[in-house]
């Protein structure tokens, strides 16, 4: 009695608060808490907040010794009671409390105990939804970001206890977000420490995920579904932790996701990668798009070395960004897209190329296989670029089209181009192929208002190149790129495939009359789209695609930019054309000679249609019917056909075949059109490229012969010697004759300058300026040149200087000099 007379005195002495909180446990767990007892207390914590800390303390205290000794009754019974404080207590009060709370939380988590893992998770979730009215500076959640991730990898032997830590591991990762993230000057979660560990906790639980294409806009799953689906829960908590980043933490909560999708080798196939992005793009705000573009681009840069497979993938998940990014802002990272998937491209190429020399001469798997991998690179890039600029405002896609075709390597371009001086003339072609076929998808759809607005002379320039003409894909490319920006009425569709069209009007055509901007345009520019549908007729390498682009060409140009006088220069270039295919100076092969006439017909049906004048459209019928039952090969239904039978020579044919100069005049003309200048042949411009470039010079097709110095072929001097006879004696002293011939001579060239084009004029003129000064050049080069000395020549090469010499006896020295 004594003994116990002593412990009731001394219980008697124990301070209040802890008498309170020893009432709330009964004497066996099982009954649970004591609610009378715990109302008790939450009385009295409410009347004397002051005393909430050593309540806090003395649960803890009382909570660690339960869970040392596994008595989980009573922790389950202690946290019970804390979540009442928690709750009951108003949030100007908690602040001393919450330190003991977070610290009995911690020795739940810390436990091995599935269960009371899942307990604290659920207390810590219920304070995180406490809104408090000051931040607590000194308060930091470093350990629970790491326990709480830890958590969400939980690899438990029980599918069910796996499921459930997972679960309550993102719902705590979720209540530390929501806590933390709308608190700036606190020490935030946005820290590249604590992201590196909650977005790829978050993602590998995504990637659990079954049903892989529910990536769009933030969905509104229901309760069960999200408390029971660890996949639908995570992919929840990374939309809103990406809906709650600034500008600021954008960057550090975006590059996690690469370092997961790297560790884990999720690019190849990247299904998972591109429904993560699309998360990503439709969660944040959409002012902050240009960011990710800006990460996506910069984890390229990283991966160039990478398998084409991964570069591949990585490039489709920018496509899938850029394609929600383009709806809406897309800030200044516009060129920056195009500059670094263009420098890819090249990459590309470069590994292609390289592939292919390294395998020289042994043909294996592997090698295809690389070069098909880097083919698939390509085709996103170009994709990517495409889908990009169609969706960009005009003004910003008529300053893309200018940027992708500075980027093309041709003659006399700026330095902007592609440096592709190491990948040799097959790899230059493989980039104007790929950078065209960018800049023809980047035209798709353009409507400009006017024509001078879609082809600027520095687009017009470059895009009309002899350059791009050393091939048959260059030239269709080229050709296509003009139909996008020429037909502004979409008519092309119409106009597809070359045929003799028996009524025109049955086309529904759409056309609006020339504007003053147009002709003016045709004035300034039209020779270059004449001469480049010349020069095209006549390459080697044309198939019946060339020639139908070609057609295109014409009847897009008469629909869109023809004026009575650019009708007249059309019906010039078809005659010229025709020429090509009799005179055939080029040598050109029987397909193509009757292509091009086959061409001819068909555009000047089309033509004598839409200007409608009766005498010519009469004309054309008439030579088409003789051809149809004559000369079937000269029209397009027969020589496109696979089987046709072509003739051995065209010399043998009447005139009544061909399209008449004289006739097309007298046709016109009773209609009111200038045909003077019908009688002039047409003549292509010449440029400085058509005097350096590796193709055929221009020069030699007008057939301008300019005799400076003489040949040094022994043949053509015999051939043009005239053999002295004394009929050429009698004409030489005849002076009558030469007199009438000079005469013809001078009237000939005074019509020529009355009736001709300015620009043709200038053409000619420059011609031969040009060639007297490269003929000046050659003699200046060959007489100037030092003579050969046996100290040795100097030479640069690669920066260094050297020194070659020559042997007295290999000199050769003039005549007067040796004795």
């Amino acid at each position: 009695m004594g003994r116990k007379g002593v412990c009731c005195c001394c219980a008697a002495l124990r301070p209040r608060y802890k008498r309170l909180v020893d009432n709330i446990f009964p004497e066996d767990p099982k009954d649970g808490l004591v609610k009378a007892d715990m109302e008790k207390l939450t009385f009295y914590a409410v009347s004397a907040p002051e005393k909430l800390d050593r309540i806090g303390a003395y649960l803890a205290e009382r909570l660690s010794r339960d869970v040392v000794r596994h008595r989980y009754g009573y922790v389950l019974i202690a946290m019970e009671a804390l979540d009442q404080l928690l709750m009951a207590c108003h949030s100007q009060s908690i602040k001393p409390f919450v330190e003991s709370f977070l610290h009995m939380v911690a020795k739940l988590l810390e436990s091995g105990e599935p269960k009371l893992q899942v307990l604290g998770t659920n207390s810590f979730v219920k304070f995180a939804n406490i809104e408090e009215d000051t931040p607590s500076y000194h308060r930091r959640y470093d350990f629970f970001v790491s326990r709480f991730s830890a958590m969400c990898h939980s690899c438990d032997h029980d599918p069910e206890t796996q499921t459930e830590i997972r679960i309550a591991g993102i719902r705590g990762i979720q209540g530390v977000v929501r806590k933390t993230v709308n608190d700036e000057l606190r020490a935030t979660i946005w820290e590249p420490q604590h992201m590196d560990k909650i977005v790829p906790s978050l993602l590998f639980n995504m990637q659990k995920i079954d049903d892989i294409d529910r990536v769009g806009p933030p969905s509104s799953p229901t309760g069960g579904e999200k408390e029971e689906n660890p996949a639908v829960l995570a992919e929840n908590c990374f939309r809103e932790l990406l809906g709650r980043a600034t500008y600021g933490n954008m960057n550090n909560a975006v590059r996690p996701v690469f370092a997961h999708l790297d560790h884990h080798r999720l690019w190849d196939p990247n299904e998972f990668a591109v429904s993560c992005f699309k998360i990503i793009m439709y969660s944040i705000q959409a002012q902050y798009s240009h960011h990710v573009i800006q990460e996506i681009l910069g984890h390229l840069d990283v991966r160039k070395r990478d398998s084409p497979r991964v570069r591949a993938g990585i490039i489709q998940v920018l496509l899938e960004a850029v394609a929600i990014a383009a709806k809406g802002s897309i800030g200044p990272t516009v060129l920056e897209v195009f500059n670094t998937l263009l420098k890819h491209l090249r990459i590309s190429v470069d590994f292609e190329l390289g592939d292919r020399r390294s395998s020289a001469g042994s043909a294996t798997f592997s090698t295809s296989s690389k070069e098909s991998d880097e083919r698939i690179v390509q085709n996103a890039i170009i994709q990517t670029i495409g889908f990009f600029g169609s969706n960009l405002p005009d003004y910003q896609r008529s300053e893309i089209m200018m940027f992708i075709m500075g980027k093309v390597p041709v003659f006399g371009a700026a330095s902007q181009s592609l440096d592709t001086s190491h990948l040799g003339d097959l790899g230059t072609r493989r980039i104007q192929i790929m950078l065209l076929r960018s800049l023809l998808m980047v035209t798709s759809g353009y409507k400009a208002t006017t024509i001078t607005n879609a082809l600027p002379p520095p687009f017009l320039d470059p895009l009309l190149s002899p350059s791009l003409m050393e091939d048959s894909e260059l030239r269709q490319l080229v050709l296509e790129i003009l139909h996008n920006l020429i037909d502004r009425h979409d008519n092309r569709a119409k106009l597809r495939g070359i045929r003799i069209i028996p009524d025109v009007s049955d086309l529904k055509i759409k056309r609006d009359k020339i504007s003053r901007q147009d002709v003016s345009f045709m004035k300034k520019h039209g020779q270059q789209l004449y001469r480049h549908i010349y020069l095209g007729c006549k390459e080697e390498d044309n198939v019946q695609k060339n020639f139908e682009l070609l057609f295109t060409s014409l009847a897009l140009t008469t629909i869109e930019l023809a004026n009575e006088e650019v009708v007249i220069d059309l019906i010039r270039l078809a005659i010229a054309l025709q020429d090509i295919a009799i005179i055939n100076e080029d040598n050109l092969p029987m397909f193509n000679r009757c292509g091009v006439m086959a061409l001819v017909a068909a555009y000047l049906n089309f033509l004598s249609q839409m200007i409608a004048v009766p005498a010519f459209c009469q004309h054309v019928t008439k030579v088409i019917e003789t051809r149809s039952v004559e000369a079937s090969y000269f029209l397009p239904e027969t020589i496109f056909k696979d089987k046709c039978n072509l003739p051995k020579s065209l010399e043998k044919h009447e005139k009544d075949l061909f399209f008449l100069t004289n006739k097309i005049a007298e046709s016109l003309g009773g209609s009111g059109y200038s045909v003077e200048r019908l009688s002039v042949p047409y003549v292509p411009q010449v440029t400085d490229e058509d005097r350096l470039s590796r193709r055929k010079s221009i020069v030699d097709t007008v057939s301008i012969q300019v005799d400076i110095l003489p040949g040094n072929n022994t043949e053509d001097k015999i051939d043009n010697t005239e053999e002295i006879t004394f009929e050429a004696l009698k004409k030489a002293i005849d002076n009558n004759g030469l007199e009438e011939q000079e005469k013809e001579k001078r009237r000939l060239v005074i019509e020529k300058f009355q009736k001709a084009p300015f620009e043709e004029i200038a053409a000619q003129c420059e011609t031969k300026a040009n060639l007297l000064h490269d003929r000046l050049a050659q003699i200046l080069e060959l007489t100037i040149r030092p003579p050969p000395s046996p100290s040795g020549t100097m030479t640069i090469t690669a920066g260094h200087a050297h020194y070659q010499s020559v042997p007295v006896y290999e000199m050769k020295f003039p005549d007067l000099c040796v004795y």
